[in-house]
């Protein structure tokens, strides 16, 4: 086992435009080089949701599955529901009904081309669910061998915990979005006891609660929307891209692969999820695929006070 989350590949970004109904032979071999991208870096795991660009981003990752007889079976697809998109009379919903998790499972399958997916995450909490209606559709998915593992995303600890007790399978996975700009899951641990603690929303216990109990951690949006290698706006933000160049410069890497190394350095093992859909970006995250976060404590803390812009409490 490795000593770090080896990232994922987030396939949000392919399929072509939210808004288009359909896709073409345009999107398909922009899916077809990212994949294959990513599996030239060393990345063996996809991540996606059925609402992804409505549908098209499992679709067109299907369309790439039945071309390359073999590739399934090197691979672990991992996909989330129970989100709803806003349509006709509806405004948009969260749907963890068990009819509804079957019913997802059924076109995730049917888009992406294979017969079973690797690892199911509920998307999103729904104040209505019924955990005993989940259990038995994961029950039966997991009997009928449709789906082989499960997980949550953008869940706290007592939703973990509240939801495992009436499950009969596991929870492996809660994806949370965490990165050297969205710090509260990190802020909160050293903010106890003071009064800047009102200030973070990041649920406390989470972290430890899913290293307690087995849950692997992702974290999506894991390089900052770019805003650290390249797309940064304020003085802070400048500041800390100076930073992360000059560490990368200093250990002849990428800025990106500095980003998910600060983030597989936590002893949590965060297996960091790639969006981009830019093959050049991608291969600029080789490293951190690859190899152990060459990052010492000092400097992950430097990366960290300097992107907070100021010093620690």
């Amino acid at each position: 086992m490795t000593l770090f989350g080896r990232p994922l590949y987030g396939c949000m970004g392919l399929g072509g435009e939210w808004a288009a109904e359909k896709y073409g032979a345009r999107e398909v071999a922009q899916a077809e080089a990212a994949i294959e991208t990513a599996l030239d870096v060393g990345i063996t795991e996809f991540d996606h949701a059925d609402i992804y660009r409505g549908g098209k981003s499992e679709a067109v990752f299907g369309e790439v599955l039945a071309g390359a007889p073999g590739l399934r079976e090197q691979i672990r697809i991992q996909t989330k529901c129970g989100i709803r998109l806003p349509g006709g009379l509806s405004k948009g919903l969260y749907d963890l009904r068990g009819q509804h998790i079957v019913q997802s499972v059924e076109g995730s399958l049917e888009r992406l081309r294979t017969n079973v997916i690797d690892t199911l995450l509920l998307h999103r909490p729904d104040p209505l669910a019924d955990p005993d209606d989940i259990s038995e559709a994961f029950t039966s998915l997991h009997k009928q061998g449709l789906v082989r593992a499960f997980g949550v995303s953008n869940m706290d600890a007592p939703q973990i915990a509240y939801l495992q007790s009436c499950l009969d399978v596991p929870l492996v996975v809660n994806q949370l979005e965490m990165s050297l700009f969205r710090r509260d899951w990190i802020e909160l641990g050293v903010l106890v006891n003071t009064a800047d603690a009102t200030q973070i929303g990041f649920p406390h216990g989470t972290i430890e609660y899913c290293r307690m109990h087995d849950v692997r951690l992702q974290a999506w949006a894991s390089l900052a929307q770019g805003r650290y290698s390249g797309r940064q706006q304020t003085n802070t933000e400048i500041a800390t891209a100076e930073l992360v160049r000059t560490l990368a410069h200093t250990k002849h890497t990428t800025p990106e692969t500095i980003l998910l190394w600060w983030l597989q350095r936590h002893p949590a093992r965060i297996a960091p999820v790639i969006g981009t859909a830019q093959p050049d970006r991608i291969r600029a995250c080789r490293d951190a695929v690859v190899s152990e976060p060459q990052l010492t404590h000092e400097e992950w803390y430097d990366l960290w006070i300097t992107a907070r812009g100021a010093p620690l409490p």
